[in-house]
């Protein structure tokens, strides 16, 4: 079988894969105003990591979404283990199954790079209330590199698009979003915990294409470390 990154990410039930993990998860979201009345959406839920901490911390109303049942099951394995109400959907960003403006805020944690953005965030803006934010933590290319080296990233993540910080500007502007704020995230070798470590919720049957896999990855992030950045993208 012809295995995906992606594949990977939910055969080792990957949870905080996202660039600086829970950590920078709990960073964010100290900085908003969220409590028991905020109704959250997180897309790319993968294994349930973050959402399962937006509701024991926060107390708020959590829905969660990813489009790989694998990773969806494990989610609903993680929240029923910690007695959670949390409704986990395997669903599509670019029709979500959720009415319009019922969100206060959507967090995707590098999630919408792995989508086609044109109809991608259209649906998130739709469903996110009047005053609602997207938060979102995103792979930019931090200059120009050639087509060799674009096709090495963009055919090994499957990513529709690799964008600037200035395009993805552009695309939340085309999406309706007016106000967008941008943090630079500079990973740096700080020592994390346990309790921020990535966790696994390891499948019964790991093949040895996904360690290879799994080493391409760190492959291509240290060769690209100039190349390839990170920033968090708040839009309202």
């Amino acid at each position: 079988m012809n295995y995906t990154y992606l594949d990977c990410l939910a055969l080792f039930g990957v949870g905080g894969a996202h660039p600086g993990g829970l950590q920078l998860t709990k960073r964010i979201l100290a900085e908003e105003k969220i409590n028991g009345d905020t109704a959250l959406l997180e897309v790319g839920c993968g294994t349930g990591q973050t959402t399962a901490y937006l509701a024991q911390h926060y107390g708020c109303s959590v829905s969660a979404l990813d489009n790989n049942s694998i990773m969806v099951e494990k989610a609903r394995q993680r929240f029923s283990s910690l007695d959670l109400t949390i409704d986990a959907k395997v669903g599509d960003t670019r029709n979500l199954p959720y009415p319009d403006k019922h969100f206060d805020i959507v967090l995707s944690e590098s999630v919408i790079s792995f989508t086609n953005l044109i109809s991608t965030l259209p649906e998130l803006k739709r469903v996110l209330k009047s005053n609602g934010r997207l938060i979102a933590i995103e792979t930019i290319l931090e200059q120009t590199i050639s087509e060799e080296e674009r096709s090495q990233i963009v055919d090994f993540y499957s990513f529709p698009q690799l964008l600037t910080e200035g395009e993805w500007v552009k695309a939340f502007r085309d999406a309706g979003f007016q106000r967008i704020d941008i943090t630079t995230y500079q990973p740096t070798l700080e020592q994390v915990d346990e309790q921020h470590a990535a966790d696994y919720s390891l499948s019964e049957t790991i093949d040895d294409a996904l360690l290879e896999i799994l080493g391409k990855h760190e492959e291509i992030m240290l060769q690209n470390k100039d190349i390839l950045g990170f920033r968090i993208f708040r839009c309202s």
